[in-house]
């Protein structure tokens, strides 16, 4: 058993490190929360820009999107579009009707379509630079919907300095109050945009661009090397990649863009898998630059490491499930520290949540309540995650899988592209039952242990019955004669 208690004593240290990353972005925050950014210059030349829109697959979703970008208020003639679609359903028509409409209003867009989708996104994106030499850069996904200023509130900083290479806006939601996962997501987005994204640009360490929703100047991209697949999180790679090479980045959080949460806790897996895959390949390829680069501080190196590392968690939170079961049923775990330090390392992003939601208005409070199905979420997530992060040390290429999208207020439930529960559901179903029962267990045998146990349980029981619910109302309208066609990759 010694075996067992040092691997579960390691899993702790290594959540209190985490943890202590969370609890370090939060001082940062309350440090910097009042400085502002410089005034941007009063601009009367518009430079050229190129708003690049990378689709697969997005029938829903994808005529809101284009008749968001032809309403930008931006000289026309400074202005390009390209609609990257990849897609290999009826995206292409619907895509191609709404592109015919926005030219009719006067908007320059190309419809850009490829013959194999080589790259995926980071591929569609490189691809699209190839064909225009526009000098800045636009981004949105399919679910996001720009407001007419956003250009003109963004290309200004580009003006004012000549090494800025990123502009982030922040990341709003149109269906928060869907259900109750999407409202559970707001509260974690809101503490990522509103105060870490925040507290990382303001404080000095090294920020990235989320892949929508920014700006980026066309020669740091070139310089930086390109869109590049060899991770499936291109924006993180490429935002990394642009800071070693000296090109500076601004976050905006007054500038807000709009998308959609993920309805499905199907769709929020497959979403959380290629975000734990890109991140972890981030770190595997690009760490050991990080950690030898001289211009870096060592602060920066450390910050940006845990990172991208984030996604470790749930290994760690695995082996301190799994290595607890023998322990407990042994008797030999006792009452001991380690799971009290290990509650306090989580505590962290509930802190930041209580601070964004603060900051959106007291009104607010009363949504701290879904503390609880977020706690659940996080926990549930497990499963997923660990395979994620196994995954992304395969040497093989990994597919990109994009999140359905199903244009907030319409329901999902008759969408040929809802994801149905798969073998992960049954994993956190058996594990889930295990580490309850060996909860209840601890109550008596482990005191300190059984709050934490019983907690991981109800959340991977938590996520797998969400996705069984889902299911079954998909299956239901299934049976009522409208077919689901599965996602087409």
């Amino acid at each position: 058993m010694a075996i067992f208690y040092a691997l579960h004593v390691l899993s702790v240290i290594g959540l209190i490190v985490l943890g202590a990353n969370t609890f370090l972005v939060a001082l940062v925050y309350l440090k910097h929360r009042h400085d502002n950014a410089l005034d941007p210059p009063q601009v009367t030349d518009w430079p050229a820009v190129l708003v690049q829109l990378p689709i697969y697959n997005e029938q829903h979703v994808v005529e809101r999107l284009i008749d968001a970008v032809a309403a930008l208020d931006y000289p026309r003639d400074r202005l390009t579009v390209q609609l990257l679609d990849d897609s290999t359903d009826g995206t292409v028509t619907i895509a191609a009707a709404a592109v015919d409409r926005a030219r009719q209003r006067g908007l320059n867009i190309k419809h850009v379509r490829r013959p194999k989708r080589t790259g995926y996104k980071a591929g569609a994106l490189q691809h699209g630079l190839e064909l225009n030499t526009a000098p800045f850069v636009a981004i949105f996904d399919a679910d996001f919907i720009p407001e007419p200023d956003f250009l003109k509130r963004t290309i200004p900083a580009f003006l004012a300095d000549d090494r800025l290479g990123i502009v982030q806006a922040r990341w709003t939601h149109l269906n928060e109050e869907e259900n109750l996962l999407t409202r559970s997501l707001s509260l974690a987005f809101n503490q990522h945009y509103l105060i870490e994204q925040t507290a990382q640009h303001r404080g000095g360490m090294i920020s990235n661009f989320t892949g929508s929703a920014g700006v980026m100047r066309r020669a740091a991209i070139d310089d930086s090397g390109g869109w590049s697949a060899r991770t499936l999180s291109e924006d993180l790679d490429l935002s990394y990649r642009m800071h070693l090479r000296g090109w500076g980045f601004l976050y905006l959080p007054d500038v807000t863009v709009p998308a959609e949460f993920p309805e499905l806790m199907m769709s929020l897996k497959r979403q959380q898998e290629r975000w734990a895959i890109g991140t972890t390949q981030c770190l595997l390829r690009l760490g050991p630059e990080m950690v030898s680069a001289p211009q870096v501080t060592f602060a920066q190196k450390l910050l940006a490491l845990l990172r991208m590392g984030v996604y470790f968690v749930h290994p760690l939170l695995a082996v301190y499930a799994l290595t607890a079961l023998p322990l407990v049923w042994s008797g030999e775990l006792g009452s001991t520290i380690w799971p009290i330090l290990f509650g306090a390392a989580t505590l962290g992003l509930p802190f930041q949540i209580v601070m964004a939601e603060l900051q959106l208005g007291r009104s607010r409070w009363k949504r701290l309540t879904l503390l609880v199905p977020y706690v659940l979420m996080g926990f549930g997530l497990l499963v997923n995650n660990c395979l994620a992060v196994a995954q992304a040390f395969s040497k093989r290429e990994q597919e990109f899988k994009r999140t359905p999208k199903f244009s907030a207020g319409r329901g999902w439930v008759a969408s040929s592209y809802v994801l149905t529960m798969d073998i992960t559901t049954l994993l956190e179903l058996v594990l889930g039952v295990i580490l309850v029962l060996t909860g209840v267990v601890a109550i008596t045998r482990a005191p300190t242990t059984a709050p934490s146990l019983l907690v991981m349980g109800a959340g991977l029981l938590y996520v797998a019955g969400y996705s069984i619910v889902q299911t079954l109302a998909a299956a239901k309208m299934d049976s009522e004669g409208q077919t689901l066609l599965g996602l087409a990759d």
